[in-house]
């Protein structure tokens, strides 16, 4: 249980980091299609690279495994990763990102209500009360309450709400299909359906067009690591030990660090408000686990 939650707090920490050199990427002039593809294509490579030399180990040989999932359907499944990327970094170049991060961190709620309609899984009293807790404390921490409302933009919204159910989606999908696979090979699949997607809707030009020789290359491969690489394999080995309800909270991790990040990478400023969701979050995250730590203790 203790593995599982750090796990999925760890990847979705990832996450929280990622933003920042994503921003620091369209600073240099490289296109949603540049960073989301080499997003993919660099995250597919070394997720493959990582479980082909895993194969040759003994630990891995040593493992019988029965696999049940079609690997089409690992791919197929992983198409929700990329929609998360294509929809929310959208999202960001059309409205502010304290309203961007507010409408993606609605998936906390989307993906309890997506295990109860589909899965008939009602979610407990304090997993309710963590997720108001996580949505008022992400209405402050993300500076909303300091927005104008005339800056949003309806286009802008609506993508970000479709990123949100693209992240909903991907963590039932993490927890439910696939748990035979080893998990490098399951993210390595996952992934695999994310770049296909990607480069479906985004030929990939900056393979051929020199985009590599500047710095996209040095973004392609941090944004993979933490964006690609990091959080998939720890949700493939963390969401289905825990179930999705609490993966949902943990992965509020994400808006905190996005936020220390801004402050202390980007130099944003950061109110004294925004510090108070960040708290507010964090202490919804510990909330859930509170009758788990008391066990461990005693």
């Amino acid at each position: 249980m203790l593995k599982g939650i750090l796990l999925v707090f760890f990847g979705a920490c990832s996450f929280g980091i990622l933003s920042t050199f994503v921003k620091l990427a369209y600073h240099d002039g490289y296109t949603l299609g540049d960073v989301t593809g080499a997003q993919a294509f660099f995250g597919a490579v070394i997720l493959w690279v990582l479980f082909f030399f895993q194969t040759k180990t003994s630990v891995y040989k040593s493992r019988e495994v029965k696999i049940k999932t079609p690997w089409w359907k690992m791919i197929l499944a992983g198409t929700c990763t990329g929609m998360v990327s294509i929809f929310y970094y959208q999202c960001v170049k059309l409205v502010p990102n304290s309203v961007a991060i507010i409408l993606l961190m609605q998936f906390i709620w989307m993906s309890i209500l997506m295990e109860y309609v589909i899965f008939k899984k009602k979610p407990t009293v304090i997993q309710l009360l963590s997720i108001l807790l996580v949505l008022g404390g992400t209405v402050l921490a993300s500076g909303m309450i300091e927005t104008s409302i005339e800056s949003l933009n309806l286009t802008g919204i609506g993508f970000g709400l479709l990123a949100a159910i693209a992240y909903a989606g991907f963590l039932m999908l993490s927890g439910k299909i696939g748990n035979e696979y080893p998990p490098l090979q399951k993210s390595a699949l996952m992934i695999t359906g994310a770049c296909i997607l990607i480069f479906i809707i985004f030929p990939p030009a900056f393979l051929f067009n020199g985009a590599l020789n500047g710095s996209l290359l040095k973004w392609g491969l941090i944004i993979s690591v933490f964006g690609t690489v990091i959080p998939p394999l720890f949700y493939a080995e963390g969401v289905p030990r825990i179930g999705t309800a609490l993966s949902s909270i943990l992965s509020a991790a994400e808006l905190p660090v996005a936020v220390m990040m801004a402050g202390f990478v980007l130099q944003e400023q950061v109110s004294f408000l925004r510090w108070v969701g960040v708290c507010v979050i964090l202490s919804a995250m510990v909330l859930p686990n509170l009758k788990y730590l008391k066990q461990k203790r005693i």
